[in-house]
């Protein structure tokens, strides 16, 4: 595991509330942190949220002059003039959208000339002659020196421009992330019981592959493929490294023993012999997955629908242990907010009475 950081941290869901303060008061933001934590998709996900627009920076693969522009001699003028670059914002894409996000991703990770070249755009808002749009905002991320990355030591007056944020990976800001992406219910199944695995990446280890939230997604990826056992536990292993393949592997063969979501929501089945924990974690997920599609398909209707709920309530509450049941009733209530309507639902009563508490704390 990555060793316990000194600095003060934030999850991705903190940092997002964070960044959107700054975002209003018009202050750059830095984000720290490990590889594959997630910080440009947060980024972009941010900028979704608010209708904007996000430029990607590379700045660990740029020059100075795509950020300062290059010189050529103005016959107009006959002087010599700068050519802004066309990767800035100018004011007709600003006028387009109610935000613009300049994301300078790797920015410690840039040649100390690129990061000259950066600090007057950070500093004044412009550099030579251009200058950026007022609705534009700057995000900057980069790993950290103990990360064992390429990094160089940032100018002490381009640090102090930025407001920093160090971030950790959380699994639970992780899964409700998840779920929202159809993530695979053998992954998130997977990580709901072996939480440590999400992310365990350590700068003194020499292995290749290591576990990442980014990493893990890669494995959703592979999995959603038909490939066959041998095949894919080499490319698993390749992704999350070996160790973590062979268990998620193990994981999976079990899982594939349990019931169909489909069938435990028309009432077919109502028991469970299978009492391994991710197993169910599993299976929670795909119940889940299945109410969502069967509303957002439109694949049944209303009456369905709260006979599916009603099956969904009730074979919670006879299989799985408490804390089971709460994140399948979370995500189908809060995260999904499926249309349920409680007088519609005969086993609802009783899954408040037992659970409900518990929901309303999640």
């Amino acid at each position: 595991m990555s060793k316990v950081s000194e600095n003060r941290t934030v999850t991705t869901k903190t940092a997002g509330k964070a960044i959107q303060a700054c975002f209003n008061a018009k202050r750059p933001v830095f984000l720290w942190g490990p590889p594959g934590i997630g910080k440009s998709e947060l980024v972009a996900a941010i900028t979704q949220d608010l209708g904007g627009y996000m430029i990607d920076l590379r700045l660990g693969q740029m020059d100075p002059t795509d950020i300062r522009g290059i010189p050529f001699y103005n016959k107009d003028t006959g002087k010599m003039d700068w050519a802004p670059p066309m990767d800035l914002p100018d004011a007709e894409l600003a006028a387009q959208y109610p935000i613009i996000v300049l994301f300078m991703d790797e920015l410690n990770g840039a040649p100390p000339a690129v990061q000259s070249a950066a600090y007057q755009l950070v500093l004044d808002r412009r550099v030579g002659k251009y200058v950026l749009p007022d609705n534009v905002v700057m995000v900057a991320a980069g790993n950290r020196e103990s990360d064992k990355g390429v990094t160089y030591r940032m100018p002490t007056p381009l640090a102090n421009r930025f407001v920093h944020l160090e971030m950790r990976p959380d699994f639970a800001a992780w899964q409700e992330w998840a779920v929202m992406n159809d993530v695979s219910e053998d992954v998130i199944g997977y990580l709901s019981v072996a939480k440590q695995d999400l992310h365990d990446f350590d700068p003194k280890n020499s292995s290749r592959s290591f576990a990442t939230p980014r990493s893990w997604v890669f494995v959703d990826e592979l999995i959603k493929q038909d490939l066959d056992d041998s095949t894919l536990t080499d490319l698993i292993a390749g992704t999350v490294g070996e160790g973590l393949a062979v268990k998620f592997m193990a994981h999976r063969k079990i899982s594939g023993k349990l019931p169909k979501a489909e069938d435990i929501l028309s009432g077919k089945v109502t028991d469970l012999e299978i009492k391994e924990p991710s197993a169910m974690y599993s299976l929670v997920i795909s119940m889940c997955y299945e109410l969502r599609d069967a509303v957002r398909e439109k694949k049944v209707s209303d009456e369905q629908f709260h006979k599916m709920a009603d099956h969904f309530f009730g074979y919670m509450m006879k299989n799985f242990e408490t804390e089971i049941t709460v994140m399948g009733a979370r995500i189908a209530l809060t995260q999904y907010d499926l249309p349920l309507k409680p007088a519609k639902i005969k086993n609802f009563d009783e899954f408040y009475k037992r659970f409900g508490k518990y929901i309303l704390n999640a």
